[in-house]
């Protein structure tokens, strides 16, 4: 850590941040080594059989080489992200001492909703109080909120939100309230704050927050803003040409704007937009409203800095935006960083992460691997943007770092806001981005399910570098999914969108050689492979045990040295998966859990999404947008709680997971009929080992599906009719399989 002179050579500074290497690199670099020696024996040891084998064994053969080889390939991707983790720290000491209040740049902040019904105004406002409150000049912050669904009901909300600002705002200012969502705080208060307001304080905001909730919660339940509220505020008049969610005008207010709080001081802008739609033109979803927030901000505020965040994902810390400061405006590196993205983290998740929500392995291990090489992904929420990068500017090495230059608005001047607001309506046309760079070279990228990927690579693409940064105190909080059908869905839409950007003309790993270092295009490449990997998964969960239902060994016997490199590399990855989990601050139940989540998803999701992929070379339809749900009924949160797996649905997702889950369970009793009564019990255990091993995990690991199907009474259990279906598959498969000969 040096000390650097400022580019008018007055004085002399620290830098705003450091970055320290990850402890044990080194041993873990020669584990890894080790472990790839093992796998190259195992197709030392496959390629062996190809050639001694004979008739449909070596066709087996040769689908146990293709997955195996795959596995590897896989394998060795994905050490890109694990082979230079790094780890960040700022000094925010030395921004505020340096640039505090004169030259601190302008933050545009961007919350996106899609659907009052799945995602609550009450959250959603929630999450706007929580990012107005940020420790920061408040009248250098502007908030937006797109709302994809045009609800009154969700523009009434943030009218009372505004309301309540003024009370709020300060209050947090005060006593320095973390978190400052309100919904937290009051649900943690007790435990949150070294120096509390006193009691009536503390019952007066409480009050007021009450009051409002009832408000807005009296509305909902309505459905819609009564006449008596909608003549209170004359925003409501835009919902006159209103006619549906996919068929309206452009609807912008502007709330807030040179608003002052109750101690007088100046509240952040505040804006509502609902983009046009026509059911005649494409909105592209969640990236259309992101891009059309960009235009419309670059009118009313034009910030140089864009934070975005998802409509669940509350601030839980009001230091973020110094946080990423200290590396954008950083006077040696900041120049080169086109945005700095934080850990998506949730509050909802239970001890044991019994739908592997917290996805450690990648939020917490490689994403800190990417950074290594200056190239964490872009995972669309909780990221600070430059926004001349997600603008579409290509970073040169003669780019200044101009987020110094104060470009702020001068609140004494008075702004026409009916102006101001009908220029920026123009920019939220359903028909602007027509003939232009819009979603293709400029913004967000359109032509993915995660654009958010998509988006990140291409500002890689074009030069620039990225931040990844998991402070002490985690920056944001949001919901994770709370049932198992949700959380295979959404990782089917991010599997299916990953291959769809290995199959662009953005494919790291077909056009991003010269353009990002080696280590960038194997990483991202790992991820975009993802829905390949469900055909290795899917044989390896199938082949060996149904030939092991018919004694015929596919791996060596444990007497044979062909033995070692196999159980070399099962026990050394399982150790080292295990490790890291526990080190990364997870549970050994949870690693177990994560473990089965890896099998499901890789089984199911992947599959689907591999299908689909597929499908939409032949012109088929594409899979409908799903928003994940926010809120859940009162007797799945209590199987939540308890750690009591969800399904409750008749999915074809869970389909392939009962089946192959009955499969399994079926060969595994055969081989223990055959231990039982069998002449060479110890034989055949010596040379069926590693099958009994694999088949006997697969069981053990499908123990919830097996209570769903049999053992459990209660709505989350799956339905009668697909226990049917899948036992009828699974034993019709066995039966057929055993009896056929080679």
């Amino acid at each position: 850590m040096g000390v650097k002179r400022s580019d008018d050579g007055d004085d002399e500074f620290e830098a705003l941040f450091e970055t320290k290497k990850a402890r044990g690199t080194l041993i873990y670099r020669v584990f890894a080594v080790s472990l790839f020696v093992a796998i190259c024996f195992v197709y030392a040891y496959r390629f062996n059989q190809i050639l001694t084998g004979e008739g449909t064994t070596r066709w087996t053969w040769l689908g146990l080489v293709a997955a195996e080889l795959w596995f590897g390939l896989y394998w060795v991707l994905g050490q890109a992200f694990r082979w230079n983790l790094v780890f960040r720290k700022t000094f925010k000491s030395r921004l505020s001492q340096r640039y505090e209040e004169r030259k601190l740049p302008e933050v545009d902040i961007f919350v996106c909703t899609a659907d009052p019904d799945i995602e609550p105004p009450i959250m959603v406002i929630n999450t706007v109080l929580s990012l107005m409150a940020y420790d920061y000049p408040s009248h250098k912050l502007s908030v937006y909120l797109s709302d994809d669904a045009a609800s009154d009901l969700t523009f009434y909300a943030l009218l009372e939100a505004s309301l309540f600002a003024k009370h709020w705002l300060p209050f947090c200012k005060r006593f320095k309230l973390e978190p400052p969502s309100p919904a937290a705080y009051f649900h943690n208060h007790h435990t949150l704050l070294t120096s509390p307001p006193t009691a009536q304080e503390f019952s007066n905001i409480k009050k007021l927050y009450d009051d409002m909730k009832k408000r807005i919660k009296n509305q909902t339940k309505l459905g819609r803003v009564s006449s008596e509220e909608r003549s209170k505020h004359s925003g409501f008049s835009q919902w006159d040409s209103y006619s549906s969610r996919r068929d309206h005008d452009t609807i912008l207010q502007i709330i807030l704007h040179n608003s002052k709080d109750e101690d007088g001081n100046y509240l952040p802008t505040l804006v509502y937009l609902a983009r046009e739609k026509r059911p005649q033109h494409r909105h592209n979803f969640k990236a259309g409203a992101m891009n059309t927030l960009l235009r419309v901000s670059s009118v009313i505020s034009n910030a140089k800095i864009v934070l975005n965040v998802d409509c669940d994902m509350y601030s839980n810390s009001s230091e973020s935006v110094r946080d990423a400061l200290c590396f954008l405006i950083d006077e040696e590196k900041g120049h080169e960083i086109g945005f700095v993205q934080f850990p998506q983290k949730f509050d909802n998740i239970i001890k044991h992460d019994i739908y592997g929500s917290t996805l450690l392995s990648l939020i917490d291990v490689e994403m800190s691997g990417a950074d290594g090489y200056d190239g964490p992904l872009y995972i669309g929420t909780c990221c600070f943007h430059r926004r001349d990068a997600l603008s579409g500017m290509k970073f040169s090495v003669g780019y200044k770092n101009d987020l110094l230059k104060s470009d702020e608005r001068d609140n004494s001047i008075e702004v026409n806001l009916h102006e101001l607001e009908v220029k920026s309506k123009a920019l939220a046309s359903c028909t602007y981005e027509e003939n232009t760079l819009w979603g293709k070279e400029m913004g967000v990228i359109y032509g993915s399910l995660v654009e958010d990927v998509m988006t990140g690579l291409c500002i890689h693409l074009k030069g620039w570098k990225s931040v990844y940064y998991s402070p002490p105190r985690k920056a944001f909080y949001g919901v994770a999914p709370t049932t198992l059908l949700q959380a295979l869905v959404q990782h089917k839409r991010w599997a299916e969108g990953e291959l769809q950007i290995l199959l662009s003309k953005h494919s790291p790993a077909f056009h991003g050689h010269g353009r990002i270092n080696l280590a960038l295009q194997m990483g991202y490449s790992y991820f975009n492979c993802w829905a390949i990997t469900s055909l290795s998964k899917l044989y390896y969960s199938i082949i060996p045990s149904l030939y092991l239902l018919r004694g015929i060994p596919l791996f060596p016997k444990m007497s044979s040295l062909w033995f070692i490199p196999f159980a070399y590399v099962i026990v050394g990855e399982s150790v080292h998966c295990l490790l890291e989990f526990v080190l990364f601050g997870g549970t050994i139940q949870g690693w177990w859990n994560d473990l089965r989540m890896v099998l499901y998803k890789g089984t199911s999701s992947y599959l689907f999404a591999l299908i689909d992929n597929i499908s939409k070379l032949f012109g088929l339809p594409d899979s409908p947008f799903t928003v994940t749900a926010k809120t859940m009924e009162e007797d799945v949160s209590e199987r939540y709680e308890k750690q009591v797996m969800e399904f409750g649905a008749d999915s074809p997702l869970f389909t392939v997971l009962a089946t192959l889950a009955l499969l399994n369970l079926l060969c595994l009793l055969g081989i223990l009929k055959e231990l039982a009564f069998g002449e060479d019990w110890f034989g055949t255990c010596e040379k069926m080992s590693l099958q009994i091993l694999l088949c006997g995990f697969l069981v053990l690991i499908n123990i919830p599906i097996y209570q769903g199907l049999f053992l459990r009474k209660d709505k989350g259990r799956l339905p009668s009719a697909l226990a049917i279906k899948s036992t009828i598959l699974a034993l019709s498969t066995c039966i057929l399989f055993y009896m056929l000969k080679d």
